[in-house]
């Protein structure tokens, strides 16, 4: 599923499942990802800054380059997760399985 660049700031996507979505560039600033499963997800570049992303599956995802300024991550999975070159200043991994 394509949803390059979608500007989802501030949406409540709870449980969503968004597995293998193309989010490459969105903007889920201040998004409720809780619960999401968001496992094979391209996040390339995406801007998540204070996204909510408590016990999400992002087992896999690819977040390079993504801003998770300020993000909650506390018990997500981010097992296999590529993270290089993403910006977690002051996000929230309590309990994260990285």
């Amino acid at each position: 599923m394509s949803l390059v660049g979608i500007d989802l700031r501030g949406a409540d996507l709870r449980y969503a499942n968004l597995s293998n979505a193309d989010l490459s560039y969105a903007d889920l600033s201040n998004a409720d990802l809780r619960y999401a499963d968001l496992s094979n997800a391209d996040l390339y570049r995406a801007d998540l800054i204070r996204a909510r992303l408590a016990a999400a599956d992002l087992t896999n995802a690819y977040l390079r380059n993504a801003d998770l300024t300020n993000a909650y991550l506390s018990n997500a999975d981010l097992s296999n997760a590529d993270l290089r070159y993403a910006d977690l200043s002051n996000a929230n991994l309590n309990y994260s399985d990285l």
